[in-house]
């Protein structure tokens, strides 16, 4: 199970697990936790700006997000900047990017933060470049 946070390109979002996201499928499902139980959720891929594959749903309130890399270890693929649609900036390193793609992982530089991976939906961005 993968603990997920889905960002839809119009403001809304979804946490909670995923069995069955693949990115080459554009519908997957999202089990939220509600009420002491689980409400099971159809995602579609399209309406999404990221998924964000977290390490919990709290995250660390104290944490200031940063888009440096760590200059003391070496970043796996290429670097990349992602400027989305609604303006928000994410850098990070990649290894499937591809122009013309609907999508694309990254990691993000900032090795502490809740954020362990990001799948991009290529639609909601408005600019990306390697860096």
């Amino acid at each position: 199970m993968n603990k997920i946070v889905a960002r839809y390109a119009d403001g809304r979002m979804v946490k909670g697990t995923t069995v069955d996201f693949f990115p080459t499928k554009d519908l997957f499902h999202v089990s939220v936790a509600e009420n002491g139980g689980t409400r099971l959720v159809e995602v579609s891929l399209k309406e999404l700006k990221a998924l964000f594959f977290v390490r919990d749903f709290s995250g660390n309130p104290k944490h200031v997000q940063s888009n440096e890399f760590d200059s003391s270890k070496p970043a796996p693929g290429r670097k990349l900047k992602v400027v989305f649609s609604d303006g928000e900036v994410l850098v990070g390193t990649t290894t499937g990017y591809q122009p013309g793609r609907p999508g694309f992982f990254i990691v993000p530089a900032d090795t502490a933060a809740n954020t362990e991976r990001c799948y991009i939906v290529t639609a909601h961005t408005r600019e990306v470049t390697f860096i």
